[in-house]
């Protein structure tokens, strides 16, 4: 066993080698950094040590239950800047540990020496005999197999032999066998441990998937053309639609809130202060004489129609996200029994919802601070409420104007009894806040994707989500929301909707789309990033098979992208994104590579034309030791074969590859390296 530092009497803040700046940690440990199970972790920190012998660096995965279950020695990262990495793979669900070792490393410090002073011709004897103790000890080591025991007793036995040449005994201390039990388990003294950091590894679901959202009530709907009233679609008219959305790939179909919509100030089509008696109003109003967040709209069904939902989509492979939108109509039963969880201003008025220039009249905001306990109790019960009804995963909207304490309070509270229940924060909000709402437990969180359009704001975008932010912010890219259309998308036509949907579901474990964005839906409301005629204040009829039947569907595209990201495990890790670079301005390039269990290598280059509007070329320059490519995967020329998922091209690349992407013809490769 390897001998531990010596004790030294106070409580110092460094032990026998400095450990600073470990990562992955979130607030000095005050929150776990975050994971799901199977997914490739970072782990660094930097550690050093005074004079010139050599260092070695490792970190240590604990079980929920405390017991070691991987040891991974790191790599450092450049020389002399005493930064150290690697990867770590947490494999079932719970609150598991990490630490950080740093230690003398006596076979480091011994071969450099050897190598170093015997080309020089200096203590040439003395280093073959140190070498000699060395390996002597380390075969008397019962913690290593017995091959390696007798790899070293082979190693002493020949660093001794003064019949042989110096350089074959030399040799001896350096072959291939004798580095790999060394590998396997280094040769330490002195060993230094950081304290133990927590690692929350979460559900699958928790960060990845594909989502899909749609309004039930526009699945069905069917339309009076005589008089133009409509009769709303029910939550079984809705889960007809289900198959279709499986059979897309996505793993998540999320609803609207589905609760009875207040009357009072209900806003009419596009957002107007006026509705006609037909007018089914936002869903986000919630509450009326029917009743408020525990119960159905009438014109959907009953809680025995929303359970055959959820078991529809259940069998489908799907899981049901709800809406858990804290807000209420006028109309809503908490404004006549609880009053006092509202803000009421001098003239004895309810504050309703504003972000000026916008009005909402016909929602009231929530205020914590009167009641804060009777009104975080109510929330508790309506959300367990929904998840005895088989809800798991809630989208929570606009978690931003609520306390980020409730919210630490709130998931901590659910995740005591139902610990696979998942919240996504819909924040498009300061960074500070984003990051406080991740921290305080929200598995997903919307993200600025849909504005982040050039090569340089995706590029910096990236960044931040697969190395700044990623130990307590997972993020999920939708294309679009029944709130976001983005100008990219009105003026960029097919192409552009292909480009979004590609980079969204490439470069992160989740990413969702809302109902009509595979039908190209881009007409925007005159002055506004929010469709004209929208699906919040109105019903929509979309005929989805007529439109894939007459190739004005991106629903095979959608189910291409669906299936690259199920087979092939590196997509489904968010850190692991390296950027490359180009000589065009609209081009951009990344990969993600992941080591299987199996120590299979799956690695994907991705390359998108990001302007929709022409052809661009580009030379694309590699970062070769990012894709960890094999000897047996290159050829003579150093060149590999990638094989093109879209298009079903295949071409041999090297370091640097010319492309050519048309926006209107593909504007995307998503290259597997083939091995």
């Amino acid at each position: 066993m390897p001998a531990l530092e010596p004790h030294i009497p106070g409580k110092l803040r460094f032990g026998r080698f400095p450990i600073t700046d470990v990562f992955p940690v979130v607030e000095g440990g005050a929150f776990p950094a975050k994971a799901v199970a199977g997914e490739s972790i970072e782990v660094g920190a930097t550690a050093f040590r005074e004079g010139h012998d050599a260092l070695g660096v490792s970190a240590v995965l604990y079980s929920p239950r405390g017991k070691e279950k991987q040891r991974v020695r790191l790599r450092e990262l450049g020389k002399g800047l005493d930064r150290w990495h690697g990867i770590l793979t947490p494999t079932k669900e719970g609150e598991w540990t990490f630490t950080i070792e740093a230690w003398h490393d006596r076979y480091g410090t011994w071969h450099h020496n050897a190598a170093v002073k015997i080309a020089a011709g200096m203590d040439v004897e003395l280093m073959l005999a140190e070498g000699a103790a060395l390996f002597a000890a380390a075969a008397e080591d019962e913690d290593r197999s017995e091959a390696d025991r007798g790899t070293f007793r082979s190693a002493s036995y020949a660093l001794a032999d003064a019949s042989r040449s110096v350089e074959d005994r030399l040799a001896a201390g350096e072959a291939p066998e004798v580095r790999a039990a060394v590998e396997r388990l280094p040769i330490r003294e002195l060993v230094t441990e950081s304290e133990h950091f927590p690692l929350l590894v979460e559900r699958e679901r928790a960060g990845r998937g594909a989502w899909y959202e749609f309004f039930p009530r526009s699945e069905g709907a069917v339309r009076d053309h005589a008089t133009g009233a409509w009769t709303s679609g029910t939550l079984r008219t809705a889960a007809e639609r289900l198959p279709g959305v499986a059979a897309m790939g996505f793993d998540v179909i999320y609803l609207p809130p589905i609760h009875p919509i207040g009357r009072a100030f209900r806003k009419g089509p596009n957002n107007s202060l006026t509705a006609d008696p037909g007018d089914p109003g936002s869903p986000w109003a919630i509450g009326a004489a029917e009743g408020g967040h525990d119960m159905i709209h009438p014109d959907l069904g009953t809680f025995e129609d929303f359970d055959a939902f959820v078991a529809r989509a259940e069998e489908l492979g799907l899981e049901v996200a709800l809406d858990l939108a804290l807000q209420a109509s006028p109309d809503h039963p908490w404004v006549t029994s609880h009053p006092e969880w509202f803000t009421t201003r001098v003239d004895g008025s309810i504050a309703y919802a504003e972000n000026p220039p916008k009005k909402y009249q016909d929602i009231y905001p929530l205020n914590f601070d009167n009641d804060p306990e009777g009104l975080s109790k109510e929330i508790l019960r309506i959300v367990n409420l929904w998840i005895d009804h088989g809800v798991k995963i809630f989208r929570v909207d606009n978690p931003h104007t609520k306390p980020v304490w409730f919210w630490e309070w709130l998931i901590g509270k659910v995740a005591k009894k139902n610990p696979d229940v998942v919240f996504l924060a819909e924040a498009f909000t300061r960074p500070a806040m984003m990051k406080a709402l991740g921290r305080a437990g929200f598995q997903q969180s919307y993200t600025y994707f849909t504005w982040r359009n050039t090569r340089v704001e995706l590029e910096e975008f990236f960044t931040m989500i697969s190395k700044d932010w990623a130990p307590f912010y997972r993020p999920n890219l939708f294309v679009n929301t029944p709130d976001i259309l983005t100008e990219y998308l009105q003026f960029g036509g097919w192409p552009a909707f292909k480009i979004r949907a590609v980079l969204a579901s490439m470069a992160s474990p989740l990413w969702g789309v809302y109902a009509g964005y595979e039908l190209v839906e881009h007409v925007a409301r005159p002055g506004a990033e929010e469709y004209i005629d929208n699906e919040k204040y109105e019903y929509k009829q979309r005929d989805w098979a007529a439109a894939e039947a007459a190739g004005r569907s991106l629903a095979p595209y959608l189910t291409r992208l669906n299936e690259i990201r199920r087979a092939h495990p590196a997509l489904m890790d968010l850190q692991n994104l390296t950027l490359h670079s180009s000589t065009d301005d609209a081009t951009v390039v990344f990969s993600k590579h992941k080591e299987n269990a199996d120590g299979t290598k799956d690695t994907l280059i991705v390359v998108v034309n990001v302007d929709p509007h022409s052809s661009r070329e580009s030379t694309v320059t590699l970062d070769l030791p990012a894709l960890h490519l094999d000897r047996e995967a290159l050829d003579l020329e150093g060149r590999f074969r990638v094989d093109d998922l879209l298009s079903g091209q295949s071409w041999m690349w090297g370091e640097h590859n010319y492309v050519r992407l048309d926006a209107h013809a593909e504007p995307a490769h998503i290259l597997h390296v083939r091995r």
